[in-house]
């Protein structure tokens, strides 16, 4: 596995675990058995490297969502619920710890790279939401999708 994808899986692992704010670069380089050269010219800095991590779960979702909306609901109706159902799924699983963007974001200075990274996270899930409950039929089809992302971002 090449150093950056290293880092990536290092930092994701232990600031979902222990949070952002408490674990240190030091011990991110040493869990991933790279050089702190290598963080740097790679991520710039700590924030580079948790919107890096934020990146890439936001983009593993919305790559499971697609799959899974595609793959298993026929019906505007259908996909409007299955995508609560997948948004969910990580609810279940052993050693979930709450969103990943409610807890950086909680742990982060605010106006950062990280408040910024997360919310255009939640831009992403309201708007999907919001599609999908107009091509539902949804009545008010805006709140539908707060309550929504509401639902399935809970930090417990």
């Amino acid at each position: 596995m090449a150093a950056r994808a290293r880092l990536l899986a290092a930092a994701n692992e232990l600031f979902y675990a222990e949070g952002v704010q408490s674990v240190g670069i030091d011990r991110v380089i040493q869990h991933a058995g790279v050089a702190k050269a290598t963080l740097y010219s790679a991520f710039g800095s700590k924030d580079g490297l948790v919107r890096a991590c934020l990146q890439a779960r936001h983009a593993a979702t919305a790559e499971r969502m697609a799959h899974e909306l595609e793959a298993r609901y026929g019906t505007p109706k259908e996909r409007l619920v299955g995508a609560v159902e997948v948004q969910g799924l990580p609810f279940t699983e052993p050693g979930f710890r709450g969103c990943a963007f409610i807890s950086a974001s909680a742990d982060a200075p605010p106006s950062g790279v990280v408040e910024q990274t997360a919310q255009d996270y939640r831009t992403w899930l309201h708007e999907l939401f919001f599609d999908l409950a107009q091509q539902a039929g949804a009545k008010d089809a805006k709140s539908l999708a707060q309550q929504l992302v509401v639902l399935t971002t809970s930090p417990e």
